[in-house]
């Protein structure tokens, strides 16, 4: 799915709606990690692995145990990290860095990307195997302007979230939202509910408080 269409929020409601609720939920962004610390940050290093490593590390396939291990934009994963992944799923065993020994990873994974894996595989920058390892149980969020009917019970929610006493939105206001394209999807209705919180007055949402915070929202 689009960026900030709550690929994570999905992610944690399945971890939690799951037998391992009571188990850790993690979650990294592959997109944020530098291509040096991947390894590191996945699988964990022993003391002296590297320059630097003056003791050893866990890494999240470790600290995670019988919970889930959520990797955001998998798509972002270097090549050669996307064949230590694929081993992961293959196997359930991983070696931290500079380790001999093989631990098991007990957890589960969940894997998102905005990206379009069957492309990037015919493109040759993400693995065909690991692509089909990931695809057991596909799920594709669409992105707000294609479910225009979630858009204002998702306003409403924020809104009730974040707004110090309740907000009335009125029927023009309601109208702007609903026509707008929302390209930042259920992130830029959280921004924008937490703006329209901070600048309402009387208890109302108008179409003039909409449309200067749309104008405004990043």
């Amino acid at each position: 799915g689009e960026t900030g269409t709550g690929k994570e929020v999905a992610a944690r409601t399945l971890h939690h709606g799951s037998r391992r609720t009571d188990a850790p939920f993690l979650a990294v962004n592959m997109a944020c990690l530098p291509g040096e610390l991947v390894e590191s940050e996945l699988f964990g290093h022993v003391r002296g692995a590297f320059t630097g490593a003056d003791r050893g590390k866990p890494g999240l396939f470790a600290e995670v145990g019988n919970g889930t291990l959520f990797l955001d934009e998998v798509g972002e994963l270097p090549l050669a990290h996307q064949a230590k992944l694929l081993r992961v799923l293959e196997t359930r065993t991983f070696r931290a860095v500079g380790d001999t020994r093989e631990q098991t990873f007990r957890g589960r994974l969940v894997a998102a990307t905005h990206r379009d894996l069957r492309r990037e595989v015919l493109e040759g920058r993400f693995r065909e195997d690991l692509f089909y390892r990931l695809q057991v149980l596909p799920l594709e969020l669409p992105p707000l302007r294609h479910r225009r009917e979630d858009i204002l019970p998702i306003v409403q929610h924020w809104l009730g979230r974040v707004a110090s006493q309740a907000l009335a939105v009125s029927p023009e206001a309601e109208a702007l939202l609903l026509a707008h394209e929302w390209p930042g999807n259920v992130r830029e209705v959280v921004n924008l509910a937490r703006r329209v919180a901070l600048f309402a007055e009387g208890g109302q949402v108008t179409a003039e408080l909409v449309r200067r915070m749309l104008a405004a929202n990043p």
